[in-house]
């Protein structure tokens, strides 16, 4: 019944194709998506926005007699406020885009699959984590599976069908494009997988279009979802996040910056969080209790957005590579992220780092322990000592540790012993 392949519609820009030409990108949660609604009575798809939701769940819609109501619309964001048990009660079966907006929704979607059990009656989509409210988490738990869509993967882009994280758990490394080297892979980083960005032809553009959804997100839902009203700090703090991409969060330090306490510099942060901007990471320890009080690292979710915030552009990394080298570890990590959202397997993202400033930049966990570390480089040189953190880490994992890669900017995939192997970058999505 939902076996379709969905995608998104952009405008593509590589291979024989012409700037301005429709192209459709199939999604990789579809097929989660269809499982979800054979047997659970509410499905969220989750995620920011301008990452592709509104367009699935439209085909979905269409192709499955499902209603399909958004409450960006002003009427039905005020019916959905004024009378949501009224709304609900009108509905059968429907898909609802943007539920943040009205959360007052979801205790009146309660009372209605309560009554009637049925699988696949709602659909939701939000551009927030709807988990981090109590609303949600009180009214919908048992009743409602949450799936993730972010922006476009790169093996999305390239239709390739490979998940990495589950391969090289299996013990196998992708080949990789042997195109997507040097400048090639420059321009993936600083673009990143939102659609409308790939979508403009140049890196003005694209910057133009990534500074006006920021501020979109700032101005409008944040203030839907976290009620603040001086918002003229989040933007400057937004910014001054992006100079710590890959380093470890002292809240302190980081509001002070623009003004704040740690305290409030920590509760940003989590809104940025709930908008799918950046995440926190915790690091790995041996003793899964000591990371309880372990320091996160921050990541941002997407390299072009990041790399807009840093007004970094190709000929920036032409000059000096070393700003490059944080946006290609958020490039790394939201590929990976992506792919934890449809592996076969149930993965972690973690990070290391010890007293001797030893570092590993992911950590893969997965759900029986087994770990696979990941250390990105911007170059297209394997050094010895960029392996001193792996191989440390490697021994401290002992029996946990599964393979250690060192992602790099080149062609070959070389063992490099005791279970550590050099791969190229675009092997991830091979």
């Amino acid at each position: 019944m939902y076996s379709e392949i969905y995608g998104i519609q952009i405008r593509n820009l590589r291979h024989n194709f012409k700037m301005n030409t429709p192209i459709f990108y199939s999604r990789r949660i579809e097929p989660r998506i269809a499982e979800a609604l054979e047997d659970t009575p509410v499905v969220l798809l989750a995620g920011p926005r301008q990452a592709g939701k509104t367009t699935l769940v439209k085909q979905i819609a269409a192709r499955n007699g499902l209603r399909y109501l958004t409450l960006d619309d002003e009427l039905t964001r005020l019916s959905a406020r004024a009378d949501p048990v009224g709304m609900i009660r009108s509905l059968d079966r429907a898909v609802i885009d943007e539920i943040q907006r009205a959360p007052q929704l979801l205790l009146a979607i309660k009372q209605s699959v309560d009554e009637d059990r049925r699988p696949g009656r709602f659909m939701l989509t939000g551009s927030a984590n709807l988990m981090a409210l109590p609303m949600a988490a009180d009214s919908l738990a048992g009743r409602m599976e949450t799936l993730s869509l972010l922006p476009l993967s790169q093996a999305e882009i390239e239709g390739h069908l490979p998940n990495w994280i589950d391969h090289v758990f299996s013990g196998q490394i992708l080949k990789s494009d042997p195109t997507a080297v040097g400048h090639h892979l420059v321009d993936r980083v600083l673009r990143g997988g939102y659609p409308e960005m790939m979508s403009r032809a140049s890196p003005r553009r694209r910057q133009t279009w990534a500074r006006q959804y920021l501020d979109a997100i700032i101005q409008r839902d944040v203030r839907d979802v976290a009620g603040i009203e001086k918002l003229e700090q989040l933007p400057r703090f937004l910014s001054a996040l992006a100079q710590t991409a890959g380093q470890m969060c002292n809240y302190t330090k980081l509001g002070g910056q623009v003004g704040l306490d740690g305290k409030t510099a920590s509760r940003y942060i989590g809104i940025f969080e709930q908008m799918y901007l950046l995440k926190r990471v915790d690091v790995w320890a041996r003793n899964r209790l000591n990371r309880l009080v372990k320091t996160p690292k921050l990541q941002f979710i997407d390299s072009g957005l990041l790399a807009t915030l840093l007004g970094l552009n190709a000929e920036d990394v032409q000059r000096d590579r070393t700003q490059f080298g944080h946006v290609l570890e958020t490039f790394v990590f939201g590929e990976l992220l992506k792919q934890t959202t449809t592996s076969d397997g149930d993965y972690r993202l973690m990070y290391y780092r010890d007293a001797d400033k030893y570092e590993v930049d992911v950590v893969i966990e997965n759900a029986a322990g087994h770990l696979v570390g990941i250390e990105v480089k911007a170059t297209a040189t394997v050094k010895e000592s960029d392996l001193r953190g792996l191989r440390r880490w490697a021994h401290l994992a002992g029996d946990q540790f599964k393979m250690g890669i060192l992602l790099y900017d080149g062609h070959e995939t070389m063992p490099l012993g005791d279970g550590i192997w050099a791969a190229p970058l675009a092997s991830l999505w091979g």
